[in-house]
């Protein structure tokens, strides 16, 4: 099991509601048609990927990677109406699960395509987030979603994904693990070299079940994971929420100036 990441202080509670809010927003927009995959991974091998600070976030001795496949929709900045047409495309993200000294969770983007190349450039150069344009959609067909995404650029090109699953019914009590997968709270990274914790905000997740159908992807093997060799431990949809991210946070949890 890895070190707890501060001998006296312990990871935030695992909460299905924010632990606060955002009254003055960097950026909002919305999450919608989400498909959930997560594998079980060993701690060990997840943590030598994560951002200098942070340790793998664990449940029951156990880590997890993330392939989360959805649409953006309206990217906004401050509390500016959010953009119809550059703020809304198809986004399927590889994640990890990260804690850091002062105990907040979140994840780490190990990749993230995505289909609109000029907000794929500012990610990458304004705030180093490891977006890759790519040639996505999503198709909806009553009770199935597929995604699609092939890697245009920067690569490694052609790298692709394929997912389709059945949704089922709605979740009355999700478990804690459920919550554990999608009720992150904030971003583990580095700006600059500097660490950075980007705190997010948005209503509880309406989850439901799902059942995978088709699965072909090699992001997991091109952000430098492990190709899984077992179907995922967890297949979950949601049709969204509205989300709003704060300013990043310096190392010692206070705001940068």
């Amino acid at each position: 099991m890895m070190p707890a990441p501060h001998d006296d202080v312990l990871p935030e509670p695992i909460t299905p509601d924010a632990p606060g809010e955002i009254p003055r927003p960097l950026l909002t927009q919305s999450w919608l048609d989400l498909a959930f995959l997560h594998w079980a991974a060993d701690p060990a091998d997840i943590a030598p990927l994560l951002p200098p600070g942070t340790t793998p976030d664990t449940h029951s001795g156990l880590t997890y990677v993330g392939l989360v496949a959805f649409q953006m929709h309206r990217v906004g900045w401050s509390k500016l109406p959010g953009l119809p047409y550059l703020g809304t495309f198809p986004e399927t993200n590889v994640r990890l699960y990260s804690v850091d000294a002062h105990g907040r969770r979140g994840v780490v983007f190990r990749s993230l395509d995505a289909s609109r190349l000029l907000p794929v450039a500012v990610a990458r150069i304004g705030f180093r987030l490891p977006y890759l344009w790519s040639r996505m959609s999503i198709r909806a067909e009553g009770d199935l979603r597929t995604y699609t995404s092939t890697r245009r650029w920067p690569g490694p090109r052609g790298a692709h994904s394929r997912i389709t699953i059945r949704v089922g019914e709605p979740i009355a009590e999700p478990t804690e693990l459920e919550h554990f997968l999608t009720a992150r709270w904030g971003m583990h990274s580095t700006f600059f070299g500097r660490r950075m914790y980007l705190p997010n905000t948005h209503p509880r997740w309406p989850l439901h079940r799902a059942e995978l159908l088709d699965c072909q992807e090699n992001l997991l093997a091109a952000a430098g994971l492990p190709t899984p060799v077992r179907r995922p431990v967890s297949v979950l949809y949601s049709p969204g929420v509205p989300a709003r991210f704060g300013r990043p946070a310096h190392p010692a949890g206070l705001p940068t100036p």
